[in-house]
C-alpha cells in the first residue's frame, strides 16, 4: 500500500508516494532519478550509498522511505551550491581521488559531513571518518589527501597536493 512521505531533499521540499517499505536507495534512483547515490553491497558495509539526513550519515540501503517522513536528506547531488563544486568535490578532482568513481559519491558525502564538525582533522581522523566507505581502486591515500586538501581550502589556505 501506496503512501505519501514529504521531506525535504536537497534543500527543497519533496513528496513521494511510495511503498513506505521501499529502500531509500531505490526510491533515489529509480523514482526521483538521483542516480548519484550508488548500491554497492545492499547490506550496509561499503558506504557507496551514503547520504546526510538531518545531519548524519546514513546508509540509503538500509532506510526505508517512512524514515524520511519530515527529515532532511542531502544526496550527492545537493553538495555543490549553485553550480559550484564544493571544495571536497574540487580536491577529490585536484588530488587524484577519483578512479572508477563508483564510492566516490558516498566517500564524498561523508568528507562533507566529517568536516563540517571537524574543520582541522588529522589524517588518522580522516582516515577513521572514512572507515565505512570501501573503495576498490586506490589504496586511500589520495581520498585522504584530497579530504586534508580541503579542509584547509575551507579554512582559508591553498593546497600543496
Amino acid at each position: 500500500m501506496k503512501r505519501r512521505i514529504s521531506f525535504i531533499l536537497n534543500g527543497s521540499p519533496a513528496h513521494v508516494e511510495t511503498d513506505p517499505a521501499r529502500r531509500v536507495l531505490d526510491l533515489l534512483r529509480e523514482d526521483l532519478g538521483l542516480t548519484g547515490t550508488k548500491e554497492g553491497c545492499g547490506e550496509g558495509e561499503c558506504g557507496a550509498c551514503s547520504v546526510i539526513v538531518d545531519g548524519v550519515v546514513k546508509l540509503s540501503c538500509l532506510m526505508t522511505a517512512a524514515q524520511l517522513e519530515g527529515r532532511g536528506i542531502v544526496t550527492i547531488e545537493g553538495v555543490a551550491a549553485g553550480g559550484v563544486l564544493h571544495p571536497v568535490q574540487q580536491a577529490f578532482i585536484e588530488y587524484g581521488a577519483v578512479q572508477c568513481g563508483f564510492c566516490t559519491p558516498g566517500m564524498v558525502i561523508c568528507a562533507v559531513n566529517f568536516l563540517e564538525g571537524n574543520p582541522k582533522p588529522t589524517r588518522s581522523e580522516i582516515r577513521e571518518a572514512l572507515s565505512g566507505n570501501l573503495c576498490r581502486c586506490t589504496g586511500y591515500q589520495k581520498i585522504v589527501d584530497a579530504v586534508e586538501g580541503a579542509a584547509k581550502k575551507m579554512r582559508g589556505g591553498g593546497h600543496d597536493g
